[in-house]
């Protein structure tokens, strides 16, 4: 189940990667085109990296947990932002979606290898 879960939610950040691009080329602006092309990139190398850990989660687990992270980060920074006006509530989506996804990818990971997350972000066991 964890298996289909990462492979079809890391499949995904292709199509995110590539809305970024598009974001970018149909409104280039200075000083945002070269960090939305960067940020695509680097979504779709997230989404490479996310379908190959789904081949096999127990070898590949620690590119899962690192992935979590970087979602609830984004959690974190949407829970920061709203508030302080730096972001609008719709982002407030991000939390629920990414969030989920997140401790999914934490949690479960963590359960199929028998590790900590801790162990997991060091790479060891």
């Amino acid at each position: 189940m964890l298996q289909k879960f990462v492979l079809i939610t890391g499949a995904l950040d292709y199509l995110v990667g590539l809305g970024t691009w598009a974001g970018a080329v149909s409104n280039p602006q200075a000083g945002t085109f070269v960090p939305l092309m960067t940020l695509g990139m680097f979504l779709m190398m997230a989404a490479g990296c996310l379908v190959w850990a789904s081949k096999d989660i127990p070898a590949r687990a620690p590119v899962v947990v690192w992935q979590g992270i970087v979602r609830l980060t984004a959690v974190a920074s949407v829970l920061y932002a709203v508030p302080q006006g730096l972001a609008e509530p719709v982002m407030y989506a991000l939390v629920v979606f990414d969030g989920t996804i997140g401790l999914v990818y934490v949690i479960g990971a963590a359960r199929v290898t028998g590790h900590s997350p801790a162990q997991l972000l060091a790479w060891s066991s």
